[in-house]
């Protein structure tokens, strides 16, 4: 079944009609996969182990595609809309950068080495999101924690961190979702690590469950709690890092209002922590970016000077030792919508510091 768009959206030809103006070219090229869905609908990805895939798509007021000549015929059948044109090579004579270097007009940039081609770095391109991207993202959101809450609501003290990782994907799959990331880690070693990634530890008391995913390019962050023997001061650590995360999202609306930058949005997260009586528990992880046609289109950090887009979906992540608080969340102008939410998790209201923002965010499932 062809997850391709069916045109290419104005808001993406505006924006790269754009770039082809500001930077004096004739065409740009983008092979890396969160590119190459995010311009197509498409997959471009055979081995999973290499950043650029099997295909790029051009663009220089129309869009081609130039692939191998094992790949073109599945490409066009299966991922890519009418509107494409597709040129192959034969797979033995040359290799994607040299076919598209052939064939594109130059002066041009391309998002994977190509001689003689400018680079590009399409982040900027993505953001902000159109409504076509909303709402495949609500689609996407709700399915991805529909798994990660059925997997919770399955698990055993007994069961091992692998074993729950391997249901999750699963599930996923099914749904035809890819996943990058899928993290669990039990009562032990959720307390020692801020990124665990499943072992053969059996759960224990309690576990944490956190997922990247992607579909049709874009993707969706989520984390769920589940205890079967909570340890005392869980219940305290989980809300405190709500709190930090809906101090995010409100930080996020207002600097995004004004066209202002991440490390706004971190500070506001740095005096969450301390109000919340976890002072410096920010220098144990990431707190999350910006998410899109990537796991997170950026970072935040103290010194962050990427722009704070709206509409935008934001995954931010703040932790608590052994707590975690996750969710994706498109951010507009009006207000905060989580995306990875089924109405089937237990919630509580969690309150910003220094906004006005009370937003209900998941609690510990208790089983």
């Amino acid at each position: 079944m062809a997850t391709a768009i069916e045109t290419l959206p104005a808001q993406r030809a505006s924006r790269l009609d754009a770039l082809l103006a500001a930077r004096g070219l004739e065409a740009v090229w983008f092979a890396r996969p969160d590119s190459f869905a995010w311009l197509t609908g498409g997959n471009n990805v055979v081995d999973r182990a290499g950043d650029v895939g099997v295909a790029a798509v051009g663009y220089d007021g129309s869009l081609t595609v130039v692939t191998n000549d094992i790949e073109g015929l599945r490409l066009a059948a299966e991922e890519l809309p009418s509107h494409v044109d597709i040129e192959t090579f034969p797979w033995h004579e040359s290799s994607l950068a040299e076919a598209v270097a052939e064939r594109s007009p130059t002066p041009a940039a391309a998002d994977f080495p190509v001689d003689g081609f400018a680079p590009v770095n399409a982040s900027s391109l993505r953001q902000p999101l159109t409504e076509r991207d909303v709402e495949q993202y609500r689609e996407l959101g709700r399915e991805v924690a529909t798994a990660v809450e059925a997997v919770c609501r399955d698990a055993a003290p007994d069961v091992t961190e692998r074993a729950v990782a391997a249901d999750l994907r699963g599930r996923l799959a099914d749904r035809g979702i890819d996943t990058p990331v899928a993290l669990v880690g039990g009562a032990r070693r959720a307390q020692q690590y801020r990124h665990y990634t499943p072992t053969e530890t059996e759960l224990g008391d309690y576990a944490l469950v956190s997922v990247t995913a992607s579909r049709g390019g874009l993707y969706a962050s989520c984390t769920r709690t589940v205890a079967f023997d909570a340890p005392p001061w869980l219940t305290e650590r989980h809300a405190a890092a709500t709190g930090v995360e809906a101090t995010a999202l409100a930080a996020t609306r207002s600097v995004g209002r004004r066209g202002g930058t991440a490390d706004e949005v971190f500070h506001a997260m740095q005096d969450a922590y301390t109000a919340v009586g976890f002072d410096g528990e920010w220098r144990e992880h990431h707190q999350g970016g910006a998410a899109g046609f990537t796991g997170r289109e950026w970072i935040a950090t103290p010194d962050s000077t990427e722009r704070v887009h709206l509409p935008m979906a934001y995954a931010w992540n703040p932790t608590v030792q052994g707590a975690k608080s996750e969710d994706t969340v498109l951010v507009t102008d009006d207000g905060v919508e989580p995306l990875t939410r089924t109405g089937d998790w237990p919630e509580r209201a969690a309150s910003a510091v220094g906004f006005d923002l009370t937003l209900p965010r998941p609690v510990v499932l208790q089983r």
